[in-house]
């Protein structure tokens, strides 16, 4: 066995479980489990805006300086789920966010919250924050350099935007704790994903390719939640990238998964997120999306498919996902065990030493510094449409970069072995001041009744996810099809090819950070993990990761301007009035003198009402969450410090006739910082 060169376990217990590495024997462990039998949980679901800056700042996902964001097209939300064993006390936390990371500085910030308004009954151990992985969220919400550089660094208001709608959603979900159950369902959706890298994927086993007949995993999970005879929520895993809006998008939204809950929650179930808390809450989850994308064409920097049409893609991919979790919550049964359990661990993934029982050749293996290479510099051509680095591509040892040289040179010779075939473009493990991503990282293994979570804080391929999935399965003597491997969880640090994999460095293989081993090391801990679980030995923290709060946060933005309105208007003023009339289909196309959408997120509210008349009222009918609105922000030509915001309504088909007018609520900052609030109102229009 190779000897690490930083501890990994220290202490008796941590030793005990260490001792089980590499048995194949199940028997040694057994969960404690009992029936379930009746209305055995509380249970409670929460939901609060998460949504930061919509205009002239990064966006999160693509990580490219030029995509800015111009506007609003939905809302983010954080899902919560509490869900308490009433018999032992015991309880978990399940959070799912429309973000495209669950940063590790944002899940300090949020346990730091909750332990200041809970004490010790929500903690790391029992708490899962995980991504929808859209790739139209707020940037600059991470404090790790490499991962607010795109966003033109650290923008304090997107993350503490983020924040505080993750503790809200989790205070809603503890408020609203009721006697109730929880049930399981499974059911299969085969034209929401495409595998973007084939090429790598047919590198491995042909028994590992067999459970993935076409290259993608259609597993379907439902947990359906009750209180007493009512739903009152769902969570639906599956697998598939939220990059269905592309990089050529600049409105803030929530992608395929998002609309697939706006369906669910608002179409079906009749939430709208102004009247108060809603009666029904719809995550849709990520697992292990690695590999596949929503673009099911797979042309190179054109992403498409099922249409050409990004914004048709993005509904279609998301209502696929929709009418597939609906199947499986109607057939969900109740659980053959009942209660919950939650493990985590801290690892420092730049320096594990890992056993032959867990490498592909059965040799000894060690993980390395992160370090990017060139085919994830380069982009995922099947998502993208553009790269900025164009002599760049994947699965390419490109001969500029390589005679650079002095990219890598000051690695040391035992990291290149570790990262290798990788040709390295950025070392973010050894940069100055200190790591620019995260390299102690949480693992977590938290069960609901028969469903088993490991949770990771990386993008898993189907077959690393495949794999991780069959070690906790033996160790917890689970059925495999009952484990699950929940990406995006926790944390962030790019991608885990297998090993295999690895080599053909694909753009997956190029941000798999800690090297060829990255999986194998996974491996490995939750095996220490699962072992640890099923033996009930606290298997200790681990080494503490690192606290980003404290030290320089660099913002290159300028700061914006205080307010002026539109020359020769004031604030408020309808620069463009709606047609008289307009049918279903048509869009209303309005104008107004604004100001800066950043002075106030309206979280929880919004930006502007389409309003109908209703007698002598008006009524609000659509708003900026739904799915049928956009707002835009623009400067005036040669007026830096004025806001135009346009407001577009397409009407829908299930629109009631009558009158109808747009509202839109601004707030303005003067020199001083003051805010002061003002409103425009349009025209009466018809649809006819």
């Amino acid at each position: 066995m190779a000897v690490s060169r930083r501890t990994m376990l220290a202490g008796g217990t941590a030793a005990a479980v260490a001792a089980g590495v590499g048995s194949a024997n199940p028997a040694a462990a057994q969960p404690l489990r009992r029936s379930a039998d009746g209305e055995d949980y509380l249970v409670g679901c929460g939901l609060a805006d998460v949504t930061g800056a919509v205009a002239g700042q990064g966006m999160m996902g693509y990580s490219e300086l030029d995509q800015v964001a111009t506007g609003l097209l939905t809302r983010c939300w954080a899902r919560a789920y509490v869900i308490v064993d009433r018999a032992t006390g015991d309880r978990v936390v399940f959070v799912n966010a429309d973000v495209a990371c669950l940063f590790q500085s944002v899940h300090l910030a949020v346990l730091r919250r909750l332990a200041e308004r809970f004490g010790g009954l929500y903690t790391e151990r029992n708490v899962n924050l995980n991504a929808t992985h859209n790739h139209n969220s707020c940037g600059g919400t991470a404090r790790e350099y490499a991962y607010s550089l795109a966003a033109y660094g650290f923008q304090q208001n997107s993350h503490e935007a983020e924040v505080a709608g993750i503790v809200a959603a989790i205070v809603a979900a503890h408020e609203r704790l009721a006697p109730g159950t929880v049930l399981l369902g499974h059911g299969e959706l085969h034209d929401a994903s495409a595998n973007r890298s084939r090429e790598a994927f047919e590198l491995n086993p042909a028994a590992d390719k067999a459970e993935f007949p076409g290259g993608i995993d259609p597993r379907v999970t439902v947990l359906r939640l009750r209180q007493g005879g009512k739903d009152v929520g769902a969570i639906t895993w599956f697998a598939t990238h939220g990059t269905s809006l592309t990089d050529k998008n600049t409105l803030i939204s929530v992608d395929n998964k998002g609309y697939a809950s706006y369906r669910w929650e608002h179409d079906e179930m009749g939430v709208r997120h102004l009247d108060g808390a809603p009666a029904f809450v719809a995550a849709f989850a990520q697992t292990n999306a690695g590999d596949m994308t929503p673009n099911l064409n797979l042309t190179p920097w054109r992403p498409s498919g099922p249409t050409d049409d990004n914004r048709a893609n993005c509904a279609l991919i998301g209502e696929r996902q929709y009418l597939s979790g609906r199947a499986a919550f109607a057939s969900a049964r109740p659980m053959t065990t009942g209660g919950v359990d939650a493990v985590l661990r801290y690892v420092d993934m730049a320096d594990v030493a890992i056993d032959g029982v867990y490498t592909p050749d059965g040799k000894p293996a060690r993980t390395a510094p992160a370090m990017m290479g060139a085919a994830a510099a380069a982009t995922s051509s099947e998502d993208n449409w553009k790269t900025q680095l164009a002599f760049l591509s994947e699965g390419d040892t490109n001969p500029m970069v390589a005679a650079l040289g002095g990219i890598d040179a000051p690695i040391e010779q035992w990291m290149r072995d570790a990262q290798a075939p990788k040709l390295i473009v950025a070392p973010l493990g050894v940069l100055p001041p200190r790591p620019w991503v995260p390299q102690v990282v949480p693992i977590q293994i938290m069960r609901i009744g028969d469903l088993v979570l490991a949770s990771g804080p990386a993008e898993y391929t189907v077959v690393s996810g495949l794999r991780i999935r069959q070690v906790v399965a033996r160790a917890l003597a689970a059925p495999v099809d009952n484990v699950l491997l929940q990406g995006y969880a926790n944390g962030y640090s790019g991608y885990v090819t297998t090993p295999e994999e690895y080599v053909s460095q694909q753009y997956e293989g190029g941000e798999t950070l800690y090297g060829r081993w990255t999986l194998p090391a996974y491996m490995q801990e939750f095996d220490r993990l699962a072992r640890a679980l099923a033996a009930r030995i606290d298997p200790g923290r681990g080494p503490a990761p690192l606290d980003w709060s404290s030290g320089a946060q660099p913002n290159l933005l300028a700061a914006v301007a205080p307010d002026v309105p539109a020359a020769g208007h004031g604030f408020g003023d309808v620069l463009v009035q709606p047609e008289p009339e307009y049918h279903a289909g048509h869009t209303v196309s309005v104008e107004f003198a604004g100001a800066h959408p950043n002075n106030d997120f309206h979280t929880g509210g919004t930006y502007f009402e389409v309003q109908r008349a209703t007698g002598a009222d008006w009524v609000r009918a659509y708003d900026d969450n739904d799915w049928c609105t956009e707002l835009e922000w623009s400067r005036p030509d040669g007026q830096p410090a004025a806001s135009v915001i346009a407001i577009r309504w397409t009407v829908p088909e299930a629109a009631e006739l009558g009158r109808y007018r747009i509202r839109y609520f601004g707030d303005s900052r003067d020199g001083g910082g003051a805010l002061a609030r003002f409103t425009g109102t349009t025209a009466e229009f018809t649809v006819a």
